[in-house]
Formats: structure tokens, sequence, C-alpha cells
């Protein structure tokens, strides 16, 4: 998104890297054309409000997999805002899902766990992602396996994407929190992290209602928690706990200047 190094899958760990996306001193990033293009194509799709001030801003954080330390995003000012997405739901009756915001940033590289090592593939890192964020609307699998099906239909006729889940060109995390009836105010939230099949967000979203019912019904607190679903034992696994909210410092990217997009 902020480089030249190609976009592919399938590759040779490692063979496809750019000195920007590796945080070479001295490397400036420039802004992809066509990836802000794809981004425009869904926003208009997703009946947004586009920002005519293209805005870039620092995510900081330090894990393996952003060799930068901070990813290029749009925190503050998201090209798209305030949209909607209508789904057909299996009685074949349609629903319309409220969408908070589009944002354009870069991909981190990938982390592949064999045995007790974990190995790095840079060659995802930097690769240009749109990120959709709906409105806390959905309430029901069946609500989120519609609305991923049918954005997914909707980026891959745009050729926003390819929307391949098996390869990770279109992934979702899911947000679940249960409240009493009759109560307006959420209850504790858990993410589940990089489903990659609309089959996985069903079932996800299936158990992690189940579990958090069982122990709410038991008195016990549903802790705020990153988790991931694990196919083999079809559950919710812990990946780490969320005490505090994280505070990634973002601040305006110093080296990508605001661009006025054109009206037309």
């Amino acid at each position: 998104m902020f480089a030249q190094g190609p976009v592919s899958y399938g590759s040779e760990p490692n063979t496809e890297i750019s000195a920007v996306d590796l945080g070479y001193p001295g490397a400036l990033p420039t802004v992809n054309k066509a990836g802000v293009e794809h981004a425009l194509r869904a926003c208009h799709a997703l009946n947004m409000t586009i920002d005519p001030l293209l805005r870039f801003d620092r995510k900081n954080y330090f894990y393996p997999d952003l060799v930068k330390g901070f990813q290029i995003t749009q925190q503050y000012h998201p090209i798209g805002s305030n949209g909607s997405l209508t789904a057909t739901m299996p009685d074949g009756s349609t629903k319309t899902f409220e969408i908070e915001r589009l944002h354009i940033e870069e991909d981190t590289a990938k982390q592949n766990h064999i045995g007790d090592t974990t190995y790095l593939d840079y060659n995802r890192s930097g690769i240009g992602l749109v990120e959709v964020v709906s409105r806390p609307v959905m309430r029901s699998a069946e609500d989120a396996v519609a609305y991923v099906d049918k954005l997914r239909e909707v980026v891959l006729y745009l050729g926003v994407s390819d929307a391949k889940m098996n390869e990770g060109s279109l992934r979702c995390d899911v947000n679940i929190s249960l409240r009493p009836y009759g109560t307006e105010e959420f209850g504790n939230k858990v993410e589940i992290k990089n489903l990659n099949s609309l089959s996985n967000v069903k079932k996800a979203v299936e158990f992690e209602i189940k579990r958090q019912t069982e122990l709410l019904l038991k008195g016990e607190v549903v802790d705020q928690e990153t988790r991931r679903f694990d196919e083999a034992s079809q559950e919710t696994v812990l990946m780490r706990k969320k005490s505090s909210a994280v505070d990634y410092r973002y601040f305006r990217e110093p080296n990508i200047h605001p661009i006025q997009l054109d009206k037309n």
C-alpha cells in the first residue's frame, strides 16, 4: 500500500519484500493510487460518506510481525464513514446492517508456528487493507454470516479483492458481548481474531454465545479477551487477556502529506 513490493500468495517466504515494509532507515512511504481507488469503490458501494482529504496516522506498538514498530492506518480520518449494507437472510428476508467506518491501512507479516519456533514471512507485510467496521447491530451467528457473505460478494464484484478467505484476502474479526434483556449497556467484549471462512464465523459465534451464556448464568464474569477459533476442537481458545485499553499513541503520519481527492 505504501511501497512497490508485489502482492502475491504462495511465494517462497521473504522473497517479495521492500525496503519500506522492512523499515530500512531512510526508506519513505508513498501512497498507492490504485489502493485508494479500490477503497473509494467500496465506499460508494457501501453508501458511505467520503472524506475528500486523504490522511494517514501511525499506530505504534511492538510485535514481532511489525518490523517498523508502527502501522500506517487511518485512525482519526477514515476515508469512509456512516454506511450500510443490505444482506439476504436464510429465510429470504433482507436486513440492513449499519457500518461505522472504512479505512485504509497496511498488513503485517505472517507468523508461522512450527513446533516451539515461530518463523516470520514478510511477504505479506505492507499489503494494502481496506478495513470495514460495522456497528454493534448483529444479534446472531446468522446475521454475521449474512453480512460477511454479502460484503464478500460486493468486494469481489467491484474487483477490490479476490475475496479468497482461505488465502487471507478476506478476513474478519468478530466481537461478541451479551447483555440481559431490557438493558442498554453491552457486556464485556470478547474478540475472535482472523476467521477465514463463513462456516468458521458461524461456529465461532455460536460457541462463544454459548460459552458466555453459561458463565453469566453461573454468576461469573465474562473477561475481556482476545480469542481464536480452533478448528480441531471447534471451540474458541484464549490468546490474551485485555485488562485495559491498549494505548497505541496514534499521531499523524509525518512522511505522507494530506492528499486532496478529486470530486469526480
